[in-house]
């Protein structure tokens, strides 16, 4: 079938990046800016881990911001919640030095516009752990706007994460898609190419490539942006 909607990961994939350095970078930020509200850096990772945890096993009874907080306030009690706008300050400000652990593709600017020219629906699929003023700011570090999609997955938004099958249903569900119509287009073996369970086709974008199993990606369509660009093509003729 004609493929009419592409779905991207973000990290990574449109944002070039080292996740380890990004990590460090990330939390090393974070606990500066929330130790003089008294969040030890120990605990501080443990209760974020944790939070994490309750996001990547959500079963869809309440969305990735709920079982995040209600995790993070176990740790730390009822408390934490009355900070969350030191969270969003952090995002806001504090946050926006991350940029420096990432790269940056000048192409993919150009690359996404020219694919909503030619009609295709774009969803940044990008695994919702993120409230979206942090996922909005990575959008922008990548060159891009939030209104390059139709639909971008954050924290807020969405009750299941990759590598969950349901994360995607619900995507389809939402935009009203046919699976067989979607490509997905990621970086992680194991996060992204878990689309092709509910009928997606998918691209392994290799330059950031996360293969944590070591699995053979040769069985999946792969290469850099532009092996993306001819197989797109190549799903046209």
């Amino acid at each position: 079938m004609e493929i009419k909607t592409i779905l991207f990961d973000l990290d990574g994939t449109l944002l070039p990046m080292d996740q380890e350095k990004f990590i460090e970078a990330y939390f090393g930020l974070l606990a500066a800016k929330l130790a003089p509200l008294g969040y030890e850096a120990k605990k501080l990772h443990k209760g974020l881990f944790a939070g994490i945890g309750a996001m990547v096993k959500n079963d869809g009874t309440a969305s990735n911001e709920e079982a995040f907080w209600r995790t993070f306030c176990a740790v730390f009690g009822g408390k934490a919640r009355d900070d969350e706008p030191q969270f969003a300050a952090f995002y806001q400000n504090e946050f926006q030095r991350v940029r420096d652990a990432c790269g940056y593709d000048a192409r993919m600017s150009g690359f996404i516009a020219g694919l909503r020219e030619k009609g295709y629906r774009l969803v940044l699929a990008t695994n919702p752990l993120f409230p979206q003023v942090a996922t909005y700011s990575r959008i922008r570090w990548a060159g891009l706007k939030p209104e390059d999609f139709d639909l971008v997955t954050t924290y807020e938004n969405s009750s299941f994460c990759k590598p969950d099958i349901r994360y995607y249903r619900q995507i389809v569900d939402k935009l009203g898609l046919d699976p067989r119509e979607c490509l997905m287009v990621g970086n992680d073996v194991g996060e992204d190419m878990a689309a092709s369970a509910l009928g997606m086709k998918t691209f392994l974008l290799t330059p950031c490539l996360i293969n944590r199993t070591g699995e053979d990606i040769a069985k999946y369509p792969n290469g850099g942006l532009e092996a993306l660009e001819s197989y797109i093509l190549s799903l046209k003729a």
